[in-house]
């Protein structure tokens, strides 16, 4: 959710709070350096290193093949890729940058059918599930830089990737301890009332939860799993943040995710503008399916995205990581490695 996902206060002169913000300056900044641009931009922070892409081997001659459809389809009006998308019985709905990617995969997939690939990766097994997380925290109306969020809801949709549909939900709320009251402005934004979070249990209980449901799923034992997100800040930013209010180190499960922002936009090939979540479902052809910015709703909305373009023939595959506090990108031909195992959440010494 775009609003509530900025910084918000620390309780002036509360102990935890300034330690806090002390050791998240070193990573995050909070004290005067330079600072991520927020969610309300619909821009991505900007990533402190990257690793290197490796090149694919498009040596086959079945890649000229494909290029000269691509040009083709290109070459369509929106009315004429409609008309080709129904004669192949494929979904018609989106705009025409969309319809276009639709028609391109389906031309590839179909020439890719009759031909030994060399390329390595096309030997990976893909993840049989995705979990969709889009937390909810603490907000103020205006947010100075070093305000501090505070989980309060913990979401997670999974899908099936086989039958690519969603097959389960997880939702816990989850009680701040350093600014217990919430905003009125918050309340109003996610609908999660102060009653709520009061009866809710702390954040490491809530983990456990989380890491019991995950267990039960048989999530990175029998089945290969990726995290997904709507942007970089839910794992690498608020989680991050969480953990240190908390007190206990970062779960391994979340160190490795797909950002479906960046996904959309290098699959669709339209620019960052247009990745904001409801844009992304206007521009699919879908409507917002239930409350904005309830963290269980936008989970299933932003899982809605992911089944369509799982549809449409795209990869979604792991592109960053948190690597010493940092958030870091991941190249995008390494092999589909599923995540860890959810362990209980370690307190630190």
């Amino acid at each position: 959710m775009e609003e509530q996902k900025e910084n918000r206060p620390l309780h002036a002169g509360h102990p935890e709070a300034d330690d806090l913000c002390r050791r998240m300056a070193k990573h995050m900044d909070l004290n005067g350096g330079v600072k991520q641009k927020s969610r309300l931009d619909g821009q991505e922070p900007t990533l402190i290193t990257s690793i290197t892409s490796c090149a694919s081997n498009f040596s086959d001659p079945v890649y000229k093949e494909i290029a000269i459809s691509n040009g083709f389809v290109n070459r369509m009006s929106k009315d004429e890729l409609k008309t080709k998308l129904a004669e192949y019985k494929l979904d018609t709905s989106g705009v025409k940058d969309v319809l276009r990617k639709r028609l391109k995969n389906y031309y590839k997939k179909q020439k890719l059918t009759h031909v030994v690939l060399k390329d390595s990766s096309s030997q990976d097994t893909y993840y049989d599930y995705i979990c969709v997380i889009d937390f909810e925290a603490t907000c103020e109306e205006c947010n100075k830089p070093d305000y501090i969020h505070e989980i309060i809801e913990f979401p997670i949709v999974l899908v099936n990737t086989k039958t690519l549909e969603i097959e389960d939900t997880f939702q816990r709320y989850v009680r701040p301890e350093i600014k217990t009251n919430l905003s009125e402005f918050c309340i109003t934004l996610t609908g999660i009332t102060q009653d709520i979070v009061d009866s809710a249990d702390t954040f490491p209980e809530v983990l456990r939860s989380v890491v019991d449901w995950m267990r039960e799923k048989e999530l990175g034992t029998k089945y290969k799993y990726a995290i997904l997100t709507d942007g970089s800040w839910d794992m690498s930013k608020f989680l991050n943040m969480q953990c240190h209010i908390s007190r206990i180190k970062y779960p391994r499960f979340a160190k490795k995710w797909i950002n479906i922002r960046k996904c959309y936009g290098n699959f669709y090939k339209v620019p960052r503008t247009q990745t904001k979540l409801t844009t992304m479902l206007e521009k699919l052809g879908m409507n917002y399916d239930g409350r904005l910015h309830s963290g269980l709703d936008d989970s299933k909305n932003i899982a809605r995205i992911a089944v369509r373009m799982l549809r449409d023939g795209c990869e979604l595959r792991v592109n960053e990581r948190l690597h010493g506090g940092l958030l870091v990108n991941v190249c995008s031909s390494l092999p589909f490695e599923g995540a860890p195992v959810a362990q209980y959440p370690c307190f630190k010494n």
